[in-house]
């Protein structure tokens, strides 16, 4: 570029010169002369002009090639000339060189974002109106396509972790929420973070109900057997030889039937106790490849009333799960939504599968969802976060298991299972598989 600096100078030097030369031969009246230098004044600056022009040229070729991001163009001078070449080479260097930061810099690009892909949090980036700008494939497994934030993360502070719950299609989300503020392009924007924390709450608090259950059904049942051995024992005896006399046989009748009422009482209890034992011995599901046609029609047989409808998916639709375990899961819910529904005058429910593709992510991207949906009477919002926690029961007679089983059931399938519910109106128990 030196060169052609050069170049330019002495091409203005020369048009000075010439122009002056011109000047003082028009004076002298020399004008043959004049005529010849004026030409030369003319050809120096058509020169000047053409180099300019054919710079232009590669200048427009270079802006082109930026413009389009075609970074394959190589410069080529457009006529012999050492100057040129030199400058062709130069455009053809510093391309090259921007190209090579470019890929540098995509590689990156690509290098984070499929890192924030692949990791289990959701990862967004929205202005301070709440509208997102990005966010990874966690995230859109978990708040979906929406473009504005969701109103319970509008009034985040800066800087803090919160666990905050989001209620999505009938779904909630337990979720550990940072917020980060910082500039681009002079503006503000929020850097935000999502981890859903339930499934991992649930399992601690299960282990926790279990690892109780356990320690309770031990001591009772080490004190129960002794007094429902003892208690069988006495009553199998006869009257003694020493309560003959009426006295003595009435007061033992009534010792006797004490005695009974023990041991069927302790009977109950025991049976009570092992029920709850279920809980701990829950064995790990046998999984294989189950038509959920076929499960549906095999529900449909053992419950055929008309009430209770089945959506059957196509054929080809299939589960990895253990069959029993999940058939039991549906039972309980059945007949769960029939109790509920038996006071309409039209009970009406429906059982249904939908799939859809699995997304590529760790977060909660279900690739089948199975819903239990009655018009019976609904939960009450006080109760719904505690219907699957062991021993509790809304039921006169229940023994507060079932649910509690049906949440363990799933949760070794790597699946969940939710409820929505709406008093008066009725309750859909969704079953979420991988």
């Amino acid at each position: 570029m030196k060169q052609y600096s050069l170049v330019v100078i002495l091409h203005i030097c020369l048009l000075a010169i010439l122009s002056v030369g011109v000047y003082v031969l028009y004076c002298a009246d020399l004008w043959f002369s004049m005529l010849i230098t004026f030409l030369f004044l003319l050809g120096t600056g058509i020169h000047l002009y053409y180099i300019q022009m054919k710079q232009l040229q590669m200048m427009r070729r270079l802006t082109d090639s930026l413009r389009y991001n075609d970074m394959t163009q190589a410069f080529r001078p457009p006529y012999k000339n050492k100057l040129m070449t030199e400058m062709a080479v130069e455009l053809s260097e510093t391309l090259q060189a921007f190209r090579a930061r470019l890929l540098e810099e995509e590689i990156k690009h690509q290098y984070y974002e499929s890192l924030l892909n692949k990791v289990d949090t959701a990862v967004l980036v929205t202005d301070m109106s709440g509208r997102i700008e990005w966010l990874n494939r966690a995230a859109t497994a978990q708040l979906g396509q929406d473009p504005q934030l969701p109103a319970e993360l509008l009034s985040l502070p800066s800087g803090e972790t919160q666990v905050i719950r989001i209620h999505r299609n009938g779904t909630t989300l337990e979720m550990a929420v940072a917020a980060t503020l910082f500039v681009a392009r002079g503006m503000e924007r929020r850097l935000i973070s999502l981890k859903n924390i339930h499934s991992v709450l649930e399992r601690n608090e299960m282990e926790a109900w279990q690892k109780l259950i356990r320690v309770l059904t031990h001591e009772i049942m080490n004190s129960i057997t002794p007094i429902i051995s003892l208690s069988e024992t006495l009553s199998e005896r006869g009257v003694p030889v020493t309560l003959k006399d009426a006295a003595g046989e009435k007061e033992y009748a009534v010792m006797l039937q004490a005695m009974q009422t023990i041991h069927r009482r302790s009977k109950g209890l025991l049976g009570f106790v092992e029920n709850y034992r279920r809980l701990t011995r829950l064995p790990a599901p046998v999984c294989a490849s189950v038509p959920v046609r076929e499960l549906f029609t095999d529900l449909q047989k053992l419950f055929p009333d008309e009430t209770i409808h089945f959506e059957l998916p196509p054929l080809e639709k299939t589960l990895d799960v253990d069959r029993a375990q999940i058939e039991q899961v549906l039972i309980n819910l059945l007949k769960n939504a029939r109790e509920a529904s038996a006071r309409r005058e039209t009970p009406k429910i429906e059982v249904k599968a939908v799939f859809a593709p699995k997304v590529t992510s760790s977060l909660t991207a279900w690739r089948c969802t199975i819903t239990v949906r009655d018009n019976g009477e609904g939960i009450l919002p006080e109760v719904q976060d505690k219907i699957f926690v062991p021993f509790f029961t809304t039921k006169t007679a229940g023994s507060g298991i079932g649910l509690s089983l049906c949440k363990q059931i799933m949760n070794q399938h790597g699946g969940n299972i939710t409820v929505y519910s709406e008093p008066g109106k009725g309750s859909c128990f969704t079953l979420q598989f991988c």
